[in-house]
């Protein structure tokens, strides 16, 4: 099942991909349970599309989690997944337009899975974990480099990946893939740049949410971004960078320059 999340008429709604790109409302919320569905259908082409979770989530970003990744990198598999946050303003819908930072000179795309979470999760055990996932989306956490390597020599890895418009996000919620077999890539300009499979994946998805329960109630609407594979490169403004993911979808935005 596809979840997508709009602007109707001024208001945010919820609904389910049916035949034939229509799109079925749903009389409420998938993160306040209320899955049922109305009457209202629209075409899918016509609708403006939010990032598919609550209005203002909180995003954990994982850090070197694809081998390939880590490869490139030159580092050390790490023991534990590598966290960070990346603020609800950095969230952007499908469509929406990756701010280039006044002054930046190096900003990378990244393709990653990014897994919904759907129900309350404290103390989650690894077996029970993809229970309190809702579904899959697709994310690109863009990176501006020069502050991160600033930040990474210190131990640290926050603004870098902080910046407004730096979590794309969507374009909907897929809730029947399995996130150990699928199939990523992200393509600039129309182009293929990155590839990579989630079974190359270090700390799978029912990892990430085990261990993040430790220490975090994650909530409904949480989003986590798994990681990106091997192949992560430069974005400039003017371009156009897509995430799909096989089962899933496609998420498309621009990059314009700051204050343009």
């Amino acid at each position: 099942m596809k979840i997508y999340h709009f602007l109707h008429e001024g208001r945010a709604r919820f609904g389910v991909l049916e035949a034939q790109d229509v799109v079925r409302a749903m009389r409420g919320s998938p993160f306040d349970g209320d899955m049922t569905l109305g009457e209202e259908r629209w075409p899918l082409a016509g609708l403006q599309l939010l990032a598919p979770t609550v209005a203002r989530p909180r995003i954990f970003g994982i850090g070197l989690n694809y081998r390939s990744h880590i490869l490139e990198t030159g580092r050390s598999p790490p023991d534990i997944p590598s966290v960070f946050v990346k603020p609800d303003t950095s969230l952007l819908a499908p469509g929406g337009a990756i701010v280039y930072p006044r002054g930046s000179t190096v900003v990378h795309y990244e393709a990653e899975l990014v897994a919904v979470i759907g129900r309350r999760a404290r103390h989650v055990r690894q077996e029970d974990a993809l229970a309190h996932v809702l579904g899959y989306t697709c994310g690109n956490d863009v990176s501006e480099r020069t502050i991160q390597r600033q930040e990474m020599a210190m131990g640290l890895m926050t603004l870098g990946k902080a910046f407004d418009t730096f979590a794309p996000i969507g374009p909907c919620i897929e809730t029947a893939v399995d996130p150990a077999a699928l199939r990523l890539r992200a393509r600039l300009n129309g182009r293929v740049v990155q590839e990579g499979d989630t079974a190359d994946l270090l700390f799978g998805v029912d990892a990430l949410v085990a261990y993040l329960s430790r220490a975090v109630t994650l909530l409904p609407g949480d989003l986590i971004m798994t990681g990106t594979p091997g192949g992560v490169g430069p974005l400039r403004p003017g371009d156009a960078v897509e995430i799909e993911i096989d089962g899933i979808g496609t998420l498309a935005n621009t990059v314009v320059e700051e204050g343009a």
